[in-house]
């Protein structure tokens, strides 16, 4: 199966299933998530900030999630998502991961957390959805298409997967509309990408593949503070991160992280929360 993963997706496999990466998210993350938190009060922790990201997902979902609810979150890292709807709603998760290191975690959760026989966590990559047409009432993805440069093949896997009135609610980081080429090079090394999608690449994207927009909430502000916040973390947690991850690569981190940070300052990256219809 991985000799048919693209090369932008393979770099992303080998790079989440390395120790060094496994540890940090982990450690650094909040443990149950590794996207892109809201926050509402300056001491919050990130695991904090990150479920409420999930939260604010489900508020803009204009359909009930109930338990016979089928969801798919495509990208599901450690499996906080899945988790937390679960628990939450008691529906059924699928839940797809190209990191074989991180699924292990997930599945370990799940059988600690009670939510193992509600949860189907699968090994594979978004670009090729290992299920039958309409199969979804809801696909859910966080801060993962980045990681593929076919970001269309997966809108359209997404909208062949989804049930009619089905709804993909995602947030992605997103390069602007009006970005400056060239800007956004050092952001594009680090994470081995060629492009980043754009809310404009989206919109027409979802719409060729028969999507309707239901809403978009622009919250970069939260993308600036999430990776200042991470950096903090690495400061505050320097000893014991050290002894677990090797200095190579969290010097690699902090300098991506300021790139990021500044990348969204001077408003050349975008994030925020779309939710589309079928």
């Amino acid at each position: 199966v991985l000799k048919n993963y693209s090369e932008t997706v393979s770099i992303a496999r080998d790079y989440y299933n390395g120790n060094d990466a496994d540890n940090f998210y982990y450690r650094i993350w909040g443990g149950e998530d590794i996207h892109v938190g809201i926050y509402s009060e300056p001491g919050e922790s990130v695991r904090q900030a990150s479920q409420r990201t999930v939260e604010r997902m489900v508020s803009k979902l204009n359909r009930e999630i109930v338990p016979g609810t089928r969801v798919l979150d495509i990208g599901s890292g450690y499996g906080g998502v899945a988790r937390y709807l679960a628990k939450m709603f008691g529906c059924n998760v699928t839940a797809l991961n190209l990191s074989e290191v991180e699924n292990r975690r997930h599945r370990q959760m799940n059988e600690e957390q009670g939510v193992a026989d509600l949860i189907e966590v699968i090994d594979g990559s978004f670009e090729d959805l290992p299920f039958p047409e309409a199969n979804f009432d809801v696909v859910w993805s966080q801060d993962a298409i980045c990681h593929s440069d076919n970001r269309r093949r997966v809108v359209q896997e997404v909208v062949r997967v989804l049930d009619a009135g089905g709804q993909f609610v995602f947030t992605d980081i997103l390069q602007a509309d009006d970005c400056p080429d060239g800007v956004l090079q050092p952001i594009l090394d680090r994470i081995h990408l060629t492009s980043l999608g754009s809310p404009s690449f989206y919109r027409s994207a979802c719409e060729a593949a028969g999507l309707h927009e239901v809403s978009f909430q622009e919250l970069t502000h939260c993308l600036i503070e999430h990776y200042e916040r991470i950096a903090k973390e690495m400061a505050n947690h320097s000893d014991s991160l050290h002894e677990s991850v090797s200095g190579i690569f969290i010097e690699n981190m902090l300098k991506g992280l300021g790139h990021w940070v500044e990348g969204g300052k001077k408003g050349y990256l975008v994030w925020g929360i779309f939710v589309y219809e079928k």
